[in-house]
């Protein structure tokens, strides 16, 4: 398998350095314009000067990455693998980004990012979903550059605080480095605008912590996660870029999931 990575960050540092013990080849690095180099991987900034087609884009980049690649590289016919799901809260990207996969016959794909257990609320039947939530929790620090710092003092905080309840479309559009995980939980579920969300600032809280509660005419579910961070960064989570991996990894085989 060959594949153009967009981002150098921490997932996407990570992903590359388990890419050779796969059998995977990155045939070029997608950099913002001005850190283009003639390196190996060369680093190139347009996908029209890739230097040869890959198998998959995946997207470590975030959301204006997405944004700006995710609809050439499917109009140009490669499957887009991403990590920015609160991206597609924006309807009019989700609706260029369906287009651009339809005019190349191409897909994108999501992955499962810091959270797992989304195949519990996949695998209720359409309609019978009644109610999701999610409730982020982070310590303060976590929080650092969002939109908390507008309303919390993150540094003095001594109980647990809400920054913020709303829809999980309002969340992924206000919170696009910390909120893909409400956007995966809505994605598998019930849709951005009707899945409920709080994000919390935790003083107590070691670990970014995800929790989902689901209810409908199949019973309810609740479930916990609490995530680690990358050593390289300890805001990005290392199930995410985990989660990359595995992908990449399945879309190799002849049989999985």
């Amino acid at each position: 398998m060959k594949v153009a990575i967009i981002g150098r960050g921490a997932i996407g540092q990570y992903v590359r350095s388990q890419l050779a013990q796969h059998g995977i080849t990155e045939v070029a690095q997608i950099v913002r314009p001005g850190q283009e180099a003639a390196s190996t991987p060369p680093c190139i900034s347009d996908l029209r000067h890739l230097p040869e087609q890959p198998d998959l884009i995946v997207d470590c980049g975030g959301h204006a990455a997405l944004a700006e690649h995710g609809t050439v590289a499917l109009r140009l016919g490669i499957d887009v693998l991403t990590v920015s799901l609160g991206a597609l809260a924006d309807p009019q990207l989700e609706v260029a980004l369906t287009a651009a996969a339809e005019a190349g016959n191409s897909r994108l794909y999501l992955t499962s990012g810091a959270i797992g257990g989304l195949d519990a609320l996949r695998g209720a039947p359409a309609g019978t979903i009644t109610k999701v939530t999610y409730t982020g929790r982070k310590p303060p620090k976590g929080w650092i550059g969002s939109p908390a710092e507008d309303v919390l003092d993150l540094d003095a905080l001594t109980e647990a605080t809400a920054h913020f309840t709303g829809t999980a479309r309002a969340a992924a559009l206000a919170y696009p480095k910390n909120a893909n995980v409400a956007a995966a939980v809505a994605l598998a579920g019930i849709g951005f605008d009707a899945t409920e969300v709080a994000l919390i600032a935790d003083p107590a809280a070691t670990a970014n912590i995800h929790e989902v509660y689901a209810a409908g005419a199949f019973g309810s579910f609740h479930f916990t996660i609490s995530g680690n961070g990358l050593p390289e960064n300890p805001r990005s989570s290392a199930l995410a870029a985990m989660s990359v991996v595995s992908e990449l990894v399945e879309r190799k085989k002849r049989i999985g999931f």
